[in-house]
Order: C-alpha cells, then sequence, then structure tokens
C-alpha cells in the first residue's frame, strides 16, 4: 500500500499516512480517506487543512526509515543520468541500506533485484519499499551478493548493476557475466583507496569509457548581505565510478 504525503501549507510540516490510516497532531486528528486521492484537501478536527500529494523521489530520501546514511538524491541523479536507467531496465543493485537508490529506480519502472547482507536492514527496505509503493518493482534479498554471482550469471543478464559496498570491486570483476551488451555499472565509494581499486578493477576486466567522479555540491547563501556558498552542510559524499560492457 503506497502511503501519500500529508503537507500542512502554513507550517511546512509534512506527515507520511496510507488509505484508512489516521494522524494524530497538536494540529489536531485526521482519518485519512481509503479513497484518498492527490490534490486532495483534509481536515483535521480542528479545522487544520492538510494538502495530499503523491510521493516523489525526493520524499523517498526525506521520509523512508533510514538504517544508516542513505545514498544522496545529486548522486542518485548522476547515476540515472550517466547510465540512462529507465523503465523496464533489469537492475541488480548490492547495499540497499535504506533502499533510496532502489526506490527511485523502482519509481521509474525498473526492475530492481537488490542484496542486503543484514536481515534487519533488508527487512526494513522492504517496509521502505511497500511505504513507496514499489514492492512489486523491487525485489530485497537478504544476503551477499558475491555469493550469488555464480548463479546471477547463469540466468537473465541485467541492463545495470549499482553497487554501494566496501567489496565492489570484487562484483565489478564479474560484470561483463552479468550485463547485457551495453549495460553499465555504477559503484558508489567514499574512500578515494577504493574508488581507485574499484576503476582498476574494472579496467582489468574489460569494461570500456570508465571513469571515476568525486561528487561534491556546495548551496548557496542567499540573505541581505549578498550570496556565497554556504559554510555548512555536506559537499563531499563520495566517488562515483562508471563503466560499460562495450562487446
Amino acid at each position: 500500500m503506497s502511503s501519500y504525503l500529508l503537507v500542512h501549507a502554513e507550517s511546512d510540516r509534512e506527515y507520511l499516512r496510507g488509505p484508512g490510516e489516521e494522524l494524530q497532531t497538536d494540529l489536531g486528528v485526521l482519518e485519512v480517506p481509503e479513497d484518498v486521492e492527490h490534490g486532495q484537501v483534509l481536515e483535521t478536527h480542528l479545522g487544520e487543512a492538510f494538502h495530499v500529494r503523491r510521493l516523489r523521489g525526493p520524499d523517498l530520501f526525506n521520509h523512508f526509515e533510514r538504517t544508516g546514511a542513505p545514498m544522496m538524491p545529486r548522486d542518485i541523479g548522476l547515476v540515472i543520468g550517466h547510465t540512462g536507467a529507465q523503465a523496464g531496465d533489469r537492475v541488480l543493485d548490492a547495499g540497499t541500506g535504506t533502499g533510496v537508490l532502489s526506490g527511485y529506480l523502482g519509481r521509474i519502472g525498473a526492475e530492481v533485484v537488490t542484496y542486503e547482507v543484514d536481515a534487519e536492514f533488508a527487512e526494513n527496505a522492504r517496509e521502505n519499499m511497500a511505504m513507496g509503493g514499489v514492492s512489486d518493482r523491487v525485489d530485497v534479498r537478504t544476503g551477499d551478493l558475491t555469493e550469488h554471482l555464480d548463479d546471477l550469471a547463469a540466468g537473465e543478464p541485467f541492463d545495470l548493476l549499482t553497487l554501494d559496498t566496501a567489496d565492489a570491486a570484487a562484483v565489478v570483476e564479474r560484470a561483463p557475466d552479468l550485463l547485457v551488451p551495453g549495460g553499465y555499472v555504477a559503484a558508489y565509494t567514499p574512500f578515494v583507496e577504493d574508488a581507485r581499486e574499484t576503476e582498476l578493477t574494472a579496467r582489468e576486466a574489460g569494461l570500456g569509457t570508465v571513469e571515476t567522479l568525486e561528487t561534491i555540491q556546495r548551496e548557496l547563501t542567499v540573505d541581505e548581505r549578498g550570496t556565497r556558498p554556504s559554510t555548512a552542510g555536506v559537499g563531499h559524499t563520495g566517488y562515483l565510478l562508471f563503466a560499460r560492457r562495450i562487446d
């Protein structure tokens, strides 16, 4: 059952609720109708208005139950932009974590198989996929992807391989066996040593168009004094390797 955002416009407060569920806050009690629709305006018993919105990708990042630091939207944007991920793609993912990347990919219509070694994290990700309305497109499996590579390589190949794990290089080594011709691999690594190992492995595996990017983004502070880069927030998040099966 997909959830909806209930947005109180006057305070910018947001709550996630599904059809038939109840919201209780200091703004009053609100029963979400079973037939709730995007664009409706619902009122609490105190007369406070909440606007109903469908979930979009950034809402997954903001509202999923977290089990660690999820991939940032800007990094997900690079993954989608550099690989051309699209509806109908088959994606093999590892390092599910909170499931934000898998949720984004599911919501653009990709079919995702994702592996998470921690059983509690995997169960939390399944609940997040249900909340995001993509349980039918995202298969969260508990286990270590490296232990299933032979079986996966013997099956239908994938269009995209996405990795956010410490052993990314070990999976990249098998990328030619897992991908369709022209398929992409995208590997996120937080440390430069891992990024170097992953790129060298991609080259040794015979992948083409190999590149590694550092992802840095600075927000601008705009006030009456002028405009300058913010001194707060996250600048560096990690390194993204992109490579492609070129045969």
